[in-house]
């Protein structure tokens, strides 16, 4: 399975984390920070759906933010 999400599909899901989880994208992002230091994407998704109870894909989406987010800090 692609690691990726289509960005309409990506943004659609990130849309939605808030209404679902009752945080705020952000604050899923300093979770992910401030949380275990996991290399694979699979093993952060796993990490977020265990330790926080989130469905497959709002992890996914978070994960994917969270990298693409880390990729733009470095390129600065």
């Amino acid at each position: 399975m692609s690691q990726v999400f289509s960005e309409e599909t990506h943004r659609n899901l990130l849309s939605r984390i808030p209404h679902c989880t009752g945080r705020e994208v952000a604050d899923w992002l300093r979770t992910v920070e401030e949380g275990p230091s996991l290399f694979r994407f699979e093993e952060k998704v796993s990490w977020l759906r265990s330790e926080h109870n989130l469905a497959y894909g709002h992890a996914k989406a978070i994960i994917h933010e969270y990298d693409l987010r880390r990729a733009a800090r470095k390129l600065l």
